[in-house]
C-alpha cells in the first residue's frame, strides 16, 4: 500500500516536473517578467505625475492596472497581463517545491515561494479589474490597519508587517548595490552588458526605496494607531512628496522604478530561469 502510494507520488511529480520543463511553459513564465516590467514602467510614470501635481491615479499597481484597461483593447490586455503574472507564479511555486523544497533547500526554496507569492498578489487585481471590479490598495491596506490597530496583537503584527516590508526593501537595495542580480540573468558583452548592470542597480536600490517608504508607513501606523497613515506605494509617494524637496525625491525614486521596469523586459530576455 505504502509502497503504492510512493510510486503514485512519483508518477505525478514527474509528470509535474515535465510541465515545469516544458519551453512553452518557459516562454510564459518569461512574460510574466516583461508584464512586471510594464506595470513597474507605469507606476512610475504615475508617481512623476503625483510629484508634479497632476497624477489624479493611484501610482501602484492597481493605478497601473486602470490605466491598461482603459486604452483599446485594454481589458484584452488586462487579461493577457493576468496570464503572465500567473504563469510566473506557478512557474516560481514549482520551482520552489520540485527544485529546492524536496531536495531539501529550504532557504532557496523559501525565497523562491515568496517570490511567487509576490507574482501572484499582482495577478489578483489584474484578474479583479479585467471582471470589473475595482482595486483601491490603499483603502485595503487602510482598512486592515484600522482593524488590526484595535488590539495589541494586531499593533504588533502591524509593527512586524512594516518591518517585514523593510527588510524586503533592504534586501532589494543590498542586491542593487552588491549586483547579485547578475546571478538571474545572463548578462550581455560589451556596452549593452553595461547598460543591464546600470539598469539593475538603479532599479533595485530605487525598488527598495520605494518598499521602504512603504514599511514606514505601516509602522508609524501602529505607533500612532493612526489608521489614516497607512497606504501602499500611492500613500507613500503622496507622503515623500510633500517632504522639503520630497518632489525631486519622488521624481529620482520613480525614474528609477522605470529603469526596474527597463531591466525587467531585459530579464524576460535574458533571464536563467
Amino acid at each position: 500500500m505504502v509502497d503504492d502510494v510512493k510510486k503514485t507520488v512519483k508518477r505525478a511529480v514527474a509528470k509535474v516536473d515535465k510541465v515545469h520543463e516544458s519551453s512553452w511553459f518557459e516562454r510564459a513564465a518569461r512574460a510574466g517578467f516583461a508584464v512586471n516590467g510594464l506595470l513597474h514602467v507605469l507606476i512610475g510614470v504615475l508617481a512623476i505625475s503625483v510629484a508634479l501635481g497632476v497624477g489624479a491615479d493611484e501610482a501602484d499597481p492597481g493605478g497601473a492596472l486602470r490605466a491598461v484597461a482603459q486604452t483599446p483593447g485594454g481589458i484584452v490586455l488586462i487579461w493577457v497581463l493576468a496570464a503572465g503574472l500567473a504563469a510566473l507564479s506557478l512557474w516560481m511555486l514549482l520551482e520552489a517545491v520540485l527544485e529546492h523544497l524536496l531536495p531539501r533547500d529550504w532557504k532557496r526554496g523559501l525565497i523562491m515561494l515568496a517570490k511567487a507569492l509576490a507574482y501572484g498578489a499582482l495577478a489578483v487585481p489584474a484578474v479583479t479589474i479585467g471582471l470589473g471590479g475595482r482595486v483601491d490598495t490603499d483603502s485595503d491596506v487602510r482598512e486592515v490597519s484600522t482593524f488590526l490597530v484595535q488590539s495589541p496583537l494586531g499593533i504588533a503584527a502591524l509593527i512586524a508587517a512594516g518591518a517585514g516590508v523593510v527588510a524586503v526593501g533592504g534586501f532589494f537595495i543590498a542586491k542593487g548595490v552588491r549586483r547579485t542580480f547578475l546571478d538571474d540573468i545572463r548578462t550581455p558583452r560589451g556596452d549593452l552588458g553595461k547598460a543591464v548592470i546600470v539598469l539593475g542597480t538603479v532599479g533595485y536600490i530605487a525598488k527598495g526605496v520605494a518598499l521602504i517608504a512603504v514599511g514606514v508607513l505601516l509602522v508609524i501606523t501602529a505607533v500612532t494607531v493612526d489608521p489614516s497613515e497607512a497606504g501602499g506605494f500611492d500613500e507613500a509617494f503622496r507622503s515623500v512628496a510633500e517632504l522639503p524637496l520630497g518632489a525631486i525625491m519622488l521624481i529620482l525614486v520613480a525614474l528609477g522604478l522605470i529603469v526596474y521596469g527597463l531591466y525587467c523586459f531585459v530579464r524576460a530576455r535574458r533571464s536563467n530561469i
